[in-house]
């Protein structure tokens, strides 16, 4: 499954740039044009990591980035922020704020790359590793192959997904509309209530005799794996 960049930029020759050269490095792209209508997509759209204009039109990239980090299932988003403010007060001002990284414009766009892979390493291992566990469960995305414990599970394609993108992000809880962008897409119509047969089909797959259910159902909210059962 593709890492979900958002773009945060109101330059449109810059933003085309920048989505250009992601998608040519394997990520999906969703891009935004100011702070607003970036705040509505993170809340429909959940991606990986976020590059963030500093001065953006109504909300800056400075108070967008607070609001991120005081709500709880966006605290721990990975943001990059990217600003042609270069002193040293500016960098710390962003960085205290809570961004993770801070790249000054003009830049190379091979060194955004790389810091942007060094940053999913560190924050999200998950979306860089061929091997991911989870408690006792095992992905390995290289082979295509999960096991749990001592034996194999058997998923279906899109069960498979599900399990992928929830183990990428443990305890968030998603909504089924959410997990239906990640899994299914965005330009494919499904049902909501789709995401409840496939949860159930990979709980299944997933749970046999005694073994804990991994898969948290929150109710009026949606589904998330449950950071208990990594413990």
């Amino acid at each position: 499954m593709r890492p979900t960049v958002m773009i945060v930029e109101d330059e449109e020759a810059l933003s085309t740039l920048l989505q250009y050269n992601l998608d040519k490095e394997g990520y999906k792209v969703v891009a935004a044009a100011d702070g607003e209508e970036a705040a509505m997509l993170i809340r429909e759209v959940t991606p990986d990591l976020v590059l963030l204009d500093w001065m953006l039109p109504g909300i800056s990239g400075i108070e967008l980035c607070r609001r991120l980090r005081g709500r709880p299932e966006t605290r721990n988003l990975p943001i990059i922020m990217i600003t042609a403010r270069g002193e040293e007060a500016d960098r710390i001002r962003g960085l205290d704020t809570g961004a993770d990284d801070y790249v000054t414009k003009p830049f190379s766009m091979t060194e955004l790359l790389a810091r942007i892979r060094a940053v999913m390493r560190r924050i999200r291992p998950a979306l860089t590793d061929d091997l991911v566990t989870f408690g006792d469960i095992v992905i390995d995305r290289a082979a295509h192959r999960v096991r749990r414990g001592e034996r194999e599970v058997h998923l279906g394609p899109t069960e498979y997904r599900l399990l992928d993108h929830l183990i990428q992000h443990p305890g968030r809880v998603f909504s089924r509309e959410q997990l239906l962008d990640a899994v299914w897409g965005s330009d494919v119509y499904v049902e909501a209530r789709t995401v409840d047969v496939h949860v159930g089909r990979l709980r299944k797959a997933l749970n046999e005799k005694n073994e804990k259910d991994p898969i948290r159902t929150v109710r009026s909210a949606g589904y998330s794996l449950d950071e208990q059962f990594r413990a």
